[in-house]
């Protein structure tokens, strides 16, 4: 059996492609960079996670962008030439009038060398990218205010939309229409949506037509998938979802869900992805295998499909990152490292193979070269704030904006995925002021966070270094952009380094915080509630992280040494 959710943890919107025996699976990544998730699977159970697409400004500017705006439900397809990834640029999302930017890029290799964005439109979002059995493409969006689905013909040759853009069909009557695929199976075109909102009373629906003009009949037995909210241990908020035919010829939707913990509705770990096999009854309407419409939490694994595993995917979902850049750049340069250009970094510096272990041109090397690709950032790439060479063996963070802001904030994070887990790191920091800060975020999105820090207590604004005025230890809380201070500031060294520790306790419904001056004895600051990094208490759609975080507000750009990062589970 497959266990669900089979992507845990903050990966909404899953949209899904086979490509010969390769299954991939793309995500939304809202405001966090680089912008989309994409994992790829040989039997739809294990899965490894591949480098994002969308690496560059010049194909994703979110700076400035609001909480939750950013990369909303990507579509991954393929035409036996290209993969094509159409996404959404969401600008804002408050007002009668949302800004949402829908951009396609392709690429021959899924692993790298995607192209510039083709702009296409701004009516709508969650848009899709439908290859027709006769060559044609076609561009499949909702309808801003949720007024229906449009498709439009898309011209590979000039790269734009062209004849009319059509609204083919209304929505059900649950409201909410959105997340559109459409699909050409045997005489029907089949149109796949997500409607109810993605609350509680999200869902899965329907409905078919002979032309993909329309008219288009609602599937009878709507909805084909949601959630069964009267029990709590189900899952919930089932719905935006994608189908996929395998090999073999069976059928599985893969969609959003999310795990409350004890029926509290409150989902730290945000929106995430389960899988369902799925059959065709004699009418020619898409069903649950297992009968009924409730999302389950296993399904049936693909007959003839061959168990696949990645054995270092393991290791690197909870582990402990040491910084080490001489190993880490070993191992890239071992031959089998090559950049989203398709070209082999350690080549195009100077290095080979032979040369990777005497000779780093660091002043060549960037982090996310070097990081893993589960490492994220809000809003830009990382690069331009930290450093694996400036001290070996660590990361270091140049301070920049409060994590409050939308702009340049520098913080180096790692998704939740499960409730009950241990994150832990060690920094050295020596601040000069109180607006100098650095440590480790737990946080949902720049209203609502948790933050452990180093900072410094100065008298009357001297941003002199004063070992009079010693260092300090904060808990920080910010709900809804309201900062306070959980506990009393405590007087810690100078010069030791401070180990930080966040335990997830009670199902993950509060959180543990700790700290250290030697690594060994750990002394717990509180234990507080993690509503304020949920869906549900900050009105957003992404899901709670840990990070390494540094802030100068002085402009200084003063920097904090991370020496490890180690999520595990407890």
């Amino acid at each position: 059996m497959i266990q669900n959710p089979i992507l845990p943890g903050f990966c909404p919107d899953p949209s899904i492609i086979r490509v010969g025996n390769d299954y991939y699976i793309a995500n939304s990544s809202f405001e966090w960079w680089p912008g989309v998730k994409i994992y790829h699977s040989k039997d739809l159970k294990h899965y490894e996670q591949l480098p994002s697409p969308l690496n560059r400004l010049s194909q994703l500017n979110m700076i400035g962008e609001g909480d939750s705006c950013g990369v909303w439900a990507p579509d991954i397809s393929w035409n036996g030439e290209y993969f094509w990834l159409i996404y959404t640029d969401v600008k804002t999302r408050t007002g009668g009038l949302f800004n949402t930017h829908n951009y396609l890029v392709k690429s021959k290799d899924i692993r790298g060398g995607w192209s510039e964005p083709v702009y296409l439109n701004s009516s709508g979002f969650d848009p899709s990218v439908f290859h027709d059995t006769d060559g044609k493409m076609y561009i499949v969006n909702m309808i801003n205010n949720f007024k229906g689905i449009l498709v439009q013909e898309y011209d590979p040759v000039q790269e734009c939309l062209v004849g009319e853009a059509k609204n083919v069909f209304p929505g059900t009557g649950s409201g909410y229409t959105e997340g559109p695929h459409i699909y050409h199976i045997g005489e029907y075109y089949y149109l796949l949506m997500a409607e109810g909102g993605t609350g509680y009373d999200h869902m899965v629906t329907m409905a078919r037509a002979k032309s993909i003009w329309g008219p288009y009949e609602e599937d009878p037995g709507n909805p084909v998938l949601t959630s069964d909210i009267e029990n709590p241990d189900e899952l919930q908020r089932c719905g935006h979802a994608d189908i996929v035919c395998t090999q073999n010829g069976e059928w599985y939707m893969v969609h959003l869900c999310s795990r409350p913990p004890m029926g509290s509705r409150q989902c730290v770990l945000g929106r995430e992805t389960a899988i369902q096999k799925m059959v065709w009854n004699e009418e020619g309407w898409l069903r649950m295998a297992c009968g009924g419409n409730f999302g389950q939490w296993e399904t049936e694994e693909p007959e003839g499909l061959a168990e696949y595993t990645f054995p270092e995917e393991a290791e690197k979902d909870y582990g402990r990152d040491e910084f080490d850049i001489e190993s880490v750049a070993h191992g890239k340069c071992s031959g089998d490292f090559e950049d989203n250009t398709g070209k082999n970094r350690c080549v195009e510096s100077g290095l080979n193979s032979a040369e990777g272990d005497d000779k780093l041109e660091k002043d060549k090397l960037v982090a996310s070269d070097y990081l893993d690709v589960r490492y994220t950032a809000l809003r830009q790439p990382y690069d331009s704030y930290t450093s694996l060479t400036e001290r070996p063996g660590y990361l270091r963070l140049y301070g920049q904006e409060s994590l409050n802001s939308c702009y340049n904030v520098s913080l180096v994070a790692r998704r939740q995925m499960e409730r009950h887990v241990q994150v832990e790191t060690c920094v050295e920091f020596t601040p000069t002021c109180r607006e100098q800060m650095a440590g480790l975020a737990y946080m949902y999105d720049t209203g609502n966070f948790y933050l452990l820090v180093k900072t410094r207590d100065e008298e009357f604004g001297n941003q002199t270094l004063d070992l009079k005025s010693p260092a300090k230890l904060r808990l920080i809380k910010s709900d809804h952009f309201d900062v306070t201070d959980v506990v009393q500031e405590i007087s810690i060294p100078e010069e030791t380094p401070l180990f930080l520790r966040v335990v997830t306790t009670q199902e993950g419904l509060y959180a543990k915080f700790f700290y250290s001056l030697d690594g060994k004895e750990y002394k717990e600051l509180a234990e507080l509630p993690t509503k304020i990094l949920t869906d549900e208490q900050s009105d957003g759609f992404t899901g709670a992280h840990f990070g390494m975080y540094c802030h100068d507000m002085t402009g200084l750009r003063r920097y904090a040494d991370f020496d490890y990062f180690e999520m595990k589970l407890c």
